[in-house]
């Protein structure tokens, strides 16, 4: 009589489902379509659960949002102790910069949450002290906080607007604006374009840094 070995076939475990999962979730999907298709029916098919059962880990849309900005504040580059102020809020500047290039739907809500998570309270505390300790006064890290953030919003915002991505589609944009009116109607307009802006190598990114050094170099002579 033979023997007929039953053998059990193993399901591969369900990954765990934590606060952070779904966390990284949310980012990932308003990376891909905004925060505008970021609903928890989708969350919920994204982790492999029923959209009630993300609310064991975020309290709220408000709670989801408040933990994917914490998410994104914690790739963002901080001093550590004794970093000189300059290099510490160049880099911190461009690290963020970089951060907000990958999530561009984090832009206007890094600095709009009334429940801050660890990593962006961190993320500040370190900033201030690094200007206190930097020998700046209380007065004027609070300037530098502001013109630095200002700024860094601000330019990441308009590469976020802007009608072109490459070089290629800003050479083309500007030769297509330019095709519309005639010799002479807008001079100056003309020439940064030809001369400037459809050069080979020209990218408006490069902006950043010409203009971030020019408030590092002011914040300076301020700081004595």
């Amino acid at each position: 009589m033979s023997t007929v070995t039953r053998r059990t076939v193993r399901q591969p475990a369900r990954e765990t489902l934590t606060r952070r999962r779904v966390l990284h979730a949310a980012v990932e999907l308003a990376d891909a379509g905004g925060m505008e298709t970021l609903s928890m029916r989708k969350l919920g098919e994204a982790v492999g659960v029923e959209a009630m059962s993300l609310y064991n880990h975020v309290a709220n849309k408000g709670d989801l949002i408040d933990g994917m900005v914490d998410l994104v504040f914690e790739e963002i580059d901080v001093p550590a102790p004794g970093d000189g102020w300059r290099p510490a809020m160049r880099q911190r500047a461009l690290s963020m910069r970089l951060a907000l290039s990958r999530h561009r739907w984090a832009i206007g809500l890094m600095e709009s949450r009334s429940t801050p998570g660890p990593a962006t309270l961190r993320h500040h505390d370190a900033v201030l002290g690094c200007l206190r300790q930097g020998g700046f006064s209380l007065a004027l890290t609070a300037h530098a906080v502001s013109v630095l953030d200002s700024y860094i919003y601000g330019f990441a915002l308009q590469e976020k607007t802007l009608p072109f991505d490459t070089p290629q589609e800003t050479a083309e944009l500007a030769e297509s604006i330019m095709s519309g009116f005639g010799d002479g109607q807008y001079p100056y307009l003309t020439e940064i374009a030809t001369a400037h802006v459809m050069r080979p190598g020209y990218a408006y990114s490069d902006e950043f840094t010409f203009g971030l050094d020019l408030i590092l170099d002011g914040l300076q002579l301020a700081a004595g």
